[in-house]
């Protein structure tokens, strides 16, 4: 496939922005902002973008521009992961890999957090590493470059 980019996106979905100060026992007490800088000083050679959204519309939207203009995805839909069939859709509808991520482990939470819409169109799934994650994506990404 003829990619326009080098770069891996990771896309975060709701209430990840308040990661560090939301519920630490899950989620522990750092930023995303901070662990993203840290991951970039780790892979100084690969190209990284984050970005974070609340809104549905605007998740579908950056899947839907990664087709385009990214490598690759690393995607934590949150919350949306069970329940957007949107975002499920857009994934699929894309041909570059994308790595689903869950920072905590959903079959040790609610119930309604057990099924996720999103895993059968991503290329790998994670969840429970807590942001090593992000970085287990990456190196999947970056060791099974397609």
């Amino acid at each position: 496939m003829n990619k326009s980019s080098d770069t891996i996106w990771i896309i975060n979905g709701p209430n990840l922005n308040l990661l560090g100060s939301r519920q630490t026992d899950i989620y522990g007490d750092q930023s995303f902002e901070q662990f993203f800088e840290e991951l970039k000083g780790k892979y100084p050679n690969q190209n990284l973008a984050y970005f974070q959204s609340n809104l549905e519309g605007e998740l579908v939207d950056l899947i839907q521009k990664a087709r385009k203009e990214a490598k690759a995805v690393i995607l934590n839909a949150a919350a949306y992961s069970h329940t957007s069939i949107a975002i499920a859709d857009a994934v699929a509808a894309i041909d570059i890999s994308v790595v689903g991520i869950h920072i905590s482990n959903i079959y040790q939470r609610e119930e309604e957090r057990h099924t996720d819409l999103l895993a059968k169109y991503c290329k790998a799934f994670l969840f429970g590493f807590g942001l090593k994650g992000y970085e287990l994506a990456l190196n999947y990404l970056v060791e099974n470059d397609d």
